[in-house]
């Protein structure tokens, strides 16, 4: 799309205002016409006539244009000025809005540095040519133009002498701007990269300084700095090459006033007063063409801030809603997997899954590293959507529904948990914010967050960091329980929620959701066998497949990759916890939904 086009809706409800600025801009330049041409009569009337009677009226008549014409041009200014706030405040919402309907596909393959150079640096070139670019372009024009009639009027002839450049300072200007136009898009992408590189360095400075890497960081940050020095020289090395002809051709143009000037009235083709009027608006000739440059450089600058915007903003989704989504009352928790084959890019993540779950079941999902178990329950929420089968809830395809419908009942706690920079009480409530706060203690008591709050000096108003700074690993993730809980939805996932939280803790807080979730369709993804040994049916992903499938004591009588895992940590004694409370745990699970288990079953069994 072009830039112009594609910022035109957004300055389309402030055009009278503009309309204003530009019609002040007419005013202004004209009325910068005045007092040159009260200087040559002063000339003619006062110097030459020795009429001193007019001196102090046409001292006082430019004196109040003076500043009639300061007053005009700082109400235009302002216009102009707060048009562009407006504009950007509106440009910058809409992309915001734009980034929150983009999904996981989108910010797997964008950089942060990426965006932020969209949401910041860009914009601001954007609101620079809203403010000043435009009714500058638009001033220089109209003070030419002007200057050129009047003058025109006065002596013709003169006129064409001073002007005689002027195609040739307009070749040149082009030339810049054709010139100059791609290194400008070659440094707001390097800019992009210089914000990736601090970014990343700021969001794992933790990392950074536990490998002792600041030298090699500061080394890659150096390198795209240094990249970035130089695109912007190359950049300059273009301004480098025009605008000293631009400036020596616009700097002519004083030499030829004064040589002709004086020529013509030596030879008395113009009057001392007219040529005191040349005098007076040479600026007003020069001025414009000194400036195209710098305008033909900050139009570019526009240009290209604009493009990324919009190449950001063009993004087409990846999720999209269906054009007549399915309505359901209520969502009963019905999960199925019908031939599920889902890859990132090229790279195969889950084959041919198929499973079912009815309401009230506790399905466990285990299995190694890069398994597929997170990508997995993506799905169901519809981050990502398969490219082969289908995933259903209460015998509808997810891609059927409404994405906020669909993602209001299916709640995640993620295993990369993020908090923001909130109170407790903000970052539990964060899904209903206007939730009582009775219910905010429920919650965090089931997820076991009352027994660390209350240790903290301001409890549920303790203003945590960004990213959850100031608690632990285990702390954070029961704050994310507990946000989860409160949403209530009728599917929960728990993506290695407690895994760093210790086994007893652990346990106290699966029973504490027994009764809570009886009625719920609850997936347990984790690590260690003691998570999901009392679910109703456990899955056991390997390379994308599930390769065993069954209660607890179904597994261990299989003797696969489960049992395998479950000696290895029995005898160990997962963080402390003896093999004794282990078999414990084992001979409870053996109560489990019998019928769930046969249900989950009967699709892959």
């Amino acid at each position: 799309m072009n830039p112009y086009t594609w910022l035109w809706p957004y300055v389309k409800p402030y055009r009278w205002r503009l309309l204003l600025g530009f019609a002040i801009v007419v005013v202004t330049s004209l009325t910068a016409l005045i007092n040159p041409y009260l200087t040559g009569q002063l000339v003619e009337q006062v110097i030459v006539a020795r009429r001193l009677e007019h001196l102090w009226l046409l001292i006082s008549v430019m004196f109040s244009v003076t500043i009639f014409r300061m007053s005009m041009r700082y109400g235009m200014v302002m216009i102009f000025e707060s048009v562009s706030q407006n504009v950007i405040l509106n440009i910058r919402m809409k992309v915001y809005e734009r980034l929150q309907a983009f999904d996981f596909p989108f910010f797997d393959k964008t950089k942060t540095g990426d965006i932020m150079a969209r949401m910041t640096g860009d914009m601001d070139f954007v609101r620079h040519f809203v403010s000043w670019v435009d009714y500058n372009t638009f001033e220089q024009a109209c003070v030419f133009t002007f200057s050129l009639v009047f003058l025109g009027f006065v002596n013709f002839y003169y006129t064409l002498c001073l002007i005689a450049l002027t195609p040739l300072i307009g070749f040149f200007a082009v030339k810049l701007a054709i010139d100059v136009k791609p290194t400008f898009a070659a440094l707001r992408e390097q800019f992009s990269r210089v914000n990736s590189a601090a970014q990343e360095n700021i969001a794992g400075h933790r990392v950074v300084r536990a490998f002792t890497r600041e030298n090699h960081e500061t080394e890659k940050f150096l390198k795209e700095n240094a990249a970035y020095k130089r695109k912007a020289l190359d950049s300059a090395g273009v301004w480098a090459k025009y605008i000293p002809v631009l400036e020596t051709l616009s700097s002519s143009m004083m030499v030829i006033q004064l040589f002709v000037g004086g020529l013509f009235v030596i030879k008395e083709w113009l009057t001392l007063g007219d040529y005191f009027i040349f005098n007076s608006l040479i600026w007003a000739l020069n001025n414009p063409l000194r400036m195209a440059g710098w305008l033909v450089n900050d139009i570019e600058r526009f240009q290209a801030s604009a493009e990324k915007i919009i190449a950001m903003y063009d993004t087409p989704y990846t999720i999209k809603n269906p054009d007549q989504p399915v309505k359901l009352d209520a969502i009963q928790g019905n999960v199925e997997f019908r031939n599920v084959t889902f890859s990132y890019g090229d790279e195969p993540v889950l084959n041919n899954i198929s499973f079912r779950v009815t309401p009230g079941m506790k399905v466990g999902i285990i299995g190694p590293t890069g398994s597929g178990k997170t990508s997995l329950v993506r799905l169901l929420c519809r981050f990502y959507d398969c490219q082969q089968g289908s995933v259903l809830i209460d015998g509808v395809d997810v891609r059927q529904f409404d994405v906020q419908f669909l993602r209001s009942n299916v709640g995640i706690a993620m295993q990369d948990v993020f908090l923001h920079s909130d109170t407790i009480e903000g970052n539990i409530a964060f899904g209903i914010p206007d939730v009582p706060m009775e219910n905010v203690i429920e919650a965090a008591k089931l997820a076991d967050v009352e027994s660390f709050v209350h240790n903290l000096e301001q409890g549920y108003d303790t203003i945590i960091g960004e990213r959850g700074v100031g608690l632990s690993g285990g702390q954070k993730q029961r704050v994310a329980l507990a946000r989860l809980l409160l949403k209530n939805p009728p599917i929960m996932i728990l993506d290695d929620t407690t895994s760093n939280v210790d086994v007893e803790t652990e346990r106290h807080i699966f029973e504490s959701l027994k009764t809570y979730t009886h009625r719920k369709t609850m997936f347990v993804i984790a690590h260690r066998v003691v998570s999901v040994m009392d679910a109703d049916v456990i899955f056991v992903l390997q390379n994308g497949e599930i390769v065993e499938r069954g209660t607890h004591h179904e597994l261990l009588a299989r003797n696969g990759y489960y049992h395998t895992l479950w000696q290895h940590q029995r005898s160990t004694g997962i963080h402390g916890v003896s093999p004794h409370h282990l078999a414990a745990q084992a001979v409870k699970s053996k109560q489990f939904n019998a019928k769930g288990t046969n249900v989950a079953r009967d699709t892959n069994g």
